[in-house]
């Protein structure tokens, strides 16, 4: 009966390993909730302090917003804040470098996206203003 002395302490150690383990994972790619709330369709980037034409983007899922500088690519995320108005995440992605992304929802039409990192590596830091313009048009034939 000795044994079941020790059984309870063990089992107490391996659930704080097991917790340790699972919040050390990298966030899974579902959307932040601030992300989650951004409506697909076309928007409108605006850099911060730049003068050059707005980048247009079709948003059929906003979660593509976090790796902005390394689109389609597979990249290990964590997610730094996860707040109703504001989402931080760092990611990385293997032999093509790094990011972090906060984007600070003004709407769910209108946000705020700053994002730095490294891709190829040469660093990038940029801040964009984003509002929406309605939905996708499709490619003209």
């Amino acid at each position: 009966m000795r044994y079941g002395f020790w059984l309870r302490p063990l089992m107490a150690i391996m659930a704080v390993f097991a917790g340790a383990a699972f919040a050390a994972k990298p966030a899974a790619t579902s959307p932040t909730v601030a992300v989650g709330q951004i409506q697909p369709g076309q928007w409108q980037l605006r850099e911060a302090g730049s003068t050059a034409p707005p980048r247009l983007v079709c948003l059929g899922d906003a979660d593509q917003l976090i790796q902005l500088q390394h689109p389609g690519m597979a990249c290990a995320r964590f997610v730094v804040d996860d707040l109703p108005r504001t989402a931080t995440v760092n990611y990385s992605c293997p032999g093509a470098g790094h990011g972090r992304t906060m984007i600070h929802l003004e709407t769910p039409k209108s946000f705020h996206l700053e994002t730095q990192g490294i891709v190829s590596g040469a660093p990038f830091d940029m801040a964009f203003d984003a509002r929406r313009l309605g939905d996708c048009t499709p490619p003209a034939r």
